[in-house]
């Protein structure tokens, strides 16, 4: 599976909440996050741009590998698994014993809107400011999805650049 999304950093939420609205997409659900990343001890994935996360959130836990980016016109597609697991701080451990080292930890509150196969995510992330990402999750074209969300945004009334780096990166350079 491949998750096709553009981020863009937003002076607020409040404008892109009523245009939502506005469409009759209603949030789906809201929740506090905090993801705690890991290095491998056999490669550097700042190097490699791959991502080891353990993620807390309200339904639970969960471990996600997401593989390298590629670029995808305005958007980014990269490959990514998740596995619910029963503990995130047993999983912690797991990966301590066998080399991993923790990275960095992102916190963030995220509000879920759905259109169709599309979710719209807006997140006010600690220490970084607050965005809005649009994801398509898709096997099929890439350059589709990344149409698809080019359009979305503009809909929302998001200008500028998107951002192709993760809050991982940067909250890291952020903190150099």
């Amino acid at each position: 599976m491949l998750e096709v999304e553009a981020k863009f950093a937003v002076p607020g939420l409040e404008e892109i909440r009523g245009r939502l609205d506005r469409r009759g997409v209603r949030m789906a659900s809201r929740q506090q996050e905090r993801d705690v990343y890991y290095n491998a001890p056999h490669r550097d994935f700042g190097e490699t741009d791959e991502a080891l996360r353990v993620r807390y959130d309200d339904t639970g836990f969960t471990v996600t590998y997401k593989g390298p980016k590629v670029r995808v016109g305005s958007a980014k597609a990269r490959e990514e698994f998740n596995l619910v697991v029963a503990s995130g701080k047993t999983l912690e451990e797991i990966l301590s014993r066998l080399g991993f080292r923790r990275a960095a930890t992102v916190s963030k509150v995220r509000e879920f809107y759905e259109m169709g196969d599309v979710t719209v995510t807006l997140d006010d992330v600690d220490g970084l400011g607050k965005f809005i990402e649009i994801e398509i999750l898709t096997e099929e074209e890439t350059s589709d999805a990344a149409d698809r969300i080019g359009m979305i945004a503009k809909e929302l009334g998001v200008d500028g650049p998107p951002i192709y780096t993760s809050y991982l990166e940067m909250l890291l350079s952020k903190q150099q």
